[in-house]
């Protein structure tokens, strides 16, 4: 395929490709000759396997990429996938109207901001298809556009949904704010699921994943495939990549560097960067500047426990949720009971986690004062993480 030809991008050296450096269109990639690692045949497993899907991942981790490549491969522009692993699976007679909501850019602290954005966007959907919308509600218009791209063109919408949850990450210390941003993309994304008789395929794509209570009730039939090993390599490089697609550019490469940049981020810093923590309080010691790390509101704190907990107790209590039947039993003064959930509990903690750590070198707590202990260790959780991030220098 050719290479288009850029004034401001000067051309790759003889038998090399340009960089894909904070590239996020498809079309740029394929026709203006970067490296591309191909994805195709992942989106062709993710859209015969089902059709709503969710998936959460770190900011700059190519998700707008992923959102823009199913954009063009569902309106059928096949020359842009010449070669790659899909090109010979997909029907490329079938091309489907696609609406894309793209909330990566915005002042979302503005009250008015958000539903006005929704509003352009949707217009913009539908001039582009030759489509009017109606209503200044932007649900309705949403929901109309749905159905008068389905009725005009014979196939069903495909609705992409880019950076889904960054209105009320960015306002998360104005409360007041982020609660009317959720609401309203509460009602928003609802919509889908009330016109699914018009909607083929639907990803919504973020960096969080809120609780479906507080933000997908309306939209509680998605697939989750934030952790699902069938989809691991959908964004991102693995390192087998570099070897098959960026050969050219390994000579002298440090391996080590590369993976002191990528792969050692610390737990809490990554719930930083995707807005489970923020920033409490700012200490200077020594010249060191540290930061206490707290949840932005109850909101996140319980929507980020609640997904803990159900990881960690995962088939420990079968049949019953732990929470409610942990409080029944509190209420009844049922020791007991306690102790079979208790049991249970410990019961489901796989031996390993035991075995491959340095626990055995500890104490029983309960022979030395298992309250004490466990006050202390309740203490250093409300004090809070600690985390320095000042660079080293080079």
């Amino acid at each position: 395929m050719p290479a288009a030809q850029d004034a401001n991008i000067p051309p790759a050296p003889e038998g090399r490709r340009r960089l894909p450096i904070g590239i996020q269109t498809f079309r740029t990639l394929r026709e203006g000759g970067y490296y591309y690692v191909d994805k195709t045949g992942l989106l062709g497993r993710l859209v015969d396997g089902g059709t709503r899907y969710f998936l959460s991942r770190p900011r700059r981790f190519g998700k707008s990429l992923l959102v823009d490549t199913l954009k063009e491969l569902f309106e059928g522009n096949r020359p842009l996938f010449e070669g790659l692993a899909i090109h010979d699976r997909w029907d490329w007679t079938a091309r489907h109207p696609v609406v894309r909501l793209d909330f990566g850019a915005g002042d979302f602290g503005n009250r008015e901001h958000l539903p006005q954005a929704v509003l352009a966007q949707l217009d913009a959907a539908g001039e582009d298809m030759g489509v009017a919308t109606r209503y200044d509600i932007p649900s309705l218009r949403f929901q109309n556009l749905l159905k008068a791209l389905h009725v005009r063109t014979g196939r069903r919408v495909v609705v992409l949904v880019d950076e889904y949850d960054k209105p009320i990450l960015d306002t998360l210390e104005r409360r007041e704010i982020a609660r009317a941003n959720r609401d309203f993309l509460r009602g928003l994304y609802g919509t889908i699921k009330s016109s699914d008789a018009h909607v083929r395929f639907t990803l919504l794509t973020g960096v969080s994943k809120f609780s479906k209570i507080s933000l997908f009730s309306g939209l509680n039939n998605l697939q989750d495939i934030t952790l699902d090993p069938r989809y691991a390599t959908t964004c991102g490089y693995a390192e087998t990549d570099l070897d098959a697609v960026f050969a050219p550019e390994l000579p002298g490469l440090d391996r080590n560097e590369v993976r002191d940049w990528y792969d050692d981020m610390a737990p809490e810093a990554l719930l930083f960067q995707t807005g489970y923590l923020t920033i409490r309080e700012v200490e200077s010691v020594n010249g060191t500047r540290y930061y206490r790390l707290g949840y932005p509101n109850r909101e996140v704190r319980q929507s980020l426990n609640q997904s803990l907990l159900r990881r960690l107790v995962r088939g420990a209590v079968r049949g019953a949720e732990p929470g409610p039947r942990l409080l029944t039993l509190l209420r009844a003064d049922d020791f007991p009971g306690l102790e079979r959930l208790f049991r249970a509990f410990f019961a489901g903690i796989p031996h390993q986690w035991h075995t491959h750590n340095d626990m055995a070198h500890y104490d029983d707590p309960l022979d030395r004062g298992g309250i004490q202990a466990g006050d202390q260790g309740s203490h250093r959780l409300r004090r809070g993480a600690r985390l320095s991030l000042n660079p080293s220098p080079g």
